[in-house]
């Protein structure tokens, strides 16, 4: 089947927005409720094996933080500490600070004018995905994406093929004619899982990750005077990842 769509996961994909976003942000809503926790960039590398930031808050008090004592409201705490968290991140992008990685806009840019549809398929919340589009990309970006599947829109996060499936269900595409973009082995894991042909772009935390199965594996999608580098597979020459070899890749 030829090529429809491409569906985009966020966080580290679009944009470096991990290290200097959302740890950032995390370490902020602490601070604001006088909280001694702390996350550096190390610790969050390692957190980072656990999708959504609820459940990674929790999986640092299982693994790092034993002897904290847990409050009775334990899970309002952490409701509220998630959504200090968007706050603080959505401010960070107001900012400037977080930009989109290289060759994200051109080829968003190329599929738009070639016709392919284009959706997002992401674990973190639809707050945190419309204010990287209106502030890294432009402020009608929004609407270039059919679907924006986000946050706890499924109950099964990543590594689970959920998101994805909703994604192509809300299309009404099979998976053979879409092609997916992701950062990390849960998210290439996702992916696969529904039957996806999958672009992985490493980052500074996922570079050692598993990424067999993928079409391409990428340092990221290129630009004409910043060519891409292919970890595993081929670019044929190209410098960047375009529309043309993303519909080889499905093809």
């Amino acid at each position: 089947m030829a090529l429809a769509a491409l569906i985009f996961d966020v966080d580290g994909t679009l944009a470096d927005t991990e290290r200097d976003g959302h740890r950032v942000a995390f370490n902020q809503a602490f601070a604001e409720v006088g909280l001694d926790w702390h996350w550096d960039e190390r610790l969050y590398g390692e957190l980072l094996a656990v999708t959504g930031g609820k459940e990674r808050m929790r999986h640092y008090l299982d693994r790092y933080r034993p002897d904290w004592p847990r409050p009775t409201a334990l899970d309002a705490l952490i409701v509220r500490l998630h959504a200090a968290k968007t706050r603080h991140y959505t401010n960070l992008l107001a900012r400037g600070d977080i930009p989109l990685r290289p060759g994200v806009e051109r080829l968003l840019r190329e599929a738009r004018a070639t016709g392919l549809r284009l959706a997002i398929a992401t674990t973190t919340t639809p707050e945190n995905v419309t204010a990287l589009l209106r502030h890294a990309l432009a402020s009608d970006a929004e609407s270039w994406f059919e679907v924006i599947a986000a946050g706890d829109i499924v109950p099964a996060k990543k590594p689970a093929p959920d998101i994805y499936r909703y994604a192509l269900e809300r299309m009404r595409l099979r998976p053979e004619q879409c092609l997916a973009f992701e950062d990390s082995e849960n998210g290439l894991r996702s992916s696969r899982a529904a039957n996806l042909a999958t672009v992985v772009t490493v980052n500074d935390y996922t570079c050692d990750h598993d990424f067999s199965g993928a079409a391409l594996v990428l340092d990221h999608l290129g630009e004409p005077d910043r060519p891409a580098r292919a970890v595993a597979g081929q670019l044929n020459g190209a410098g960047c990842l375009t529309v043309d070899l993303a519909k080889r890749l499905v093809a």
